[in-house]
């Protein structure tokens, strides 16, 4: 397969998929290395910048790696599986359990690190959650996650709050059955309250040791209902 110059919209896009395919298809194996910068942009007809960005995105999919002073090399033919892809897939359990490596070093920066309009943020979370008792387990948890969110946002970590926001859509989904497989509500609507008030306390008075023993007991028992078997 040839390769020719390029139209005009979404360069970069249109870079980056015809050089995939040179990869995917075989015509450049592993082990090749690329022409350089200069000739893929003559003959792409685009400009360097161009060529960099997709060379940046194939290596960040897996299929290229920049050597010091030697070039481009190919060093897989197929991508390594998406991140997001990676989670949509991944059992709840297993994401819970990264959960709780992440949230619980979160609390205790939100400790050092929240500002009283974090705090008021979290005290309204914690309302919010309150008042969504009432209806049903969708919006408690969802609730119930805006809370978490608002601890993990006070950390000011914006890496932290990233992994955090990727895990949800899993969680959510997660947790919605737990609740609903359980009963977890059916006694108590608010399941969990005094826990959570107690964490945004923690937080609020700037006790992270507190806080962060708070969270791993509420998540530890929340891991073990998710690893129980059901039947």
């Amino acid at each position: 397969m040839a390769l020719g110059a390029l139209r005009s919209t979404s360069l970069v896009d249109q870079a980056t998929q015809l050089l995939r395919d040179q990869i995917t298809s075989g015509e450049w194996p592993v082990g090749t290395r690329l022409p350089g910068e200069n000739a893929l942009a003559a003959t792409l007809g685009v400009g360097r910048s161009t060529v960099r960005e997709a060379l940046r995105a194939l290596a960040g999919a897996g299929l290229l790696q920049a050597r010091q002073g030697s070039g481009v090399y190919v060093i897989a033919t197929e991508p390594a599986q998406d991140w997001r892809d990676a989670l949509r897939r991944a059992a709840v359990g297993d994401v819970y359990e990264v959960r709780m490596f992440l949230e619980v070093q979160a609390v205790r920066l939100a400790a050092q690190r929240r500002t009283e309009v974090e705090i008021t943020a979290m005290r309204d979370a914690l309302d919010r959650r309150r008042a969504a008792a009432g209806g049903d387990d969708e919006t408690f948890v969802d609730a119930d996650i805006a809370l978490h969110a608002a601890v993990v946002a006070a950390a000011h970590n914006p890496v932290l709050d990233g992994l955090f926001t990727e895990f949800l859509p899993v969680l959510r989904r997660g947790l919605i059955d737990l609740v609903d497989l359980l009963g977890l509500r059916a006694t108590d609507h608010n399941h969990g309250d005094a826990a959570h008030a107690a964490l945004v306390e923690a937080v609020a008075t700037g006790d992270g040791e507190r806080a962060s023993e708070i969270l791993q007991a509420e998540l530890d028992q929340t891991l073990a209902l998710l690893r129980a078997p059901t039947a």
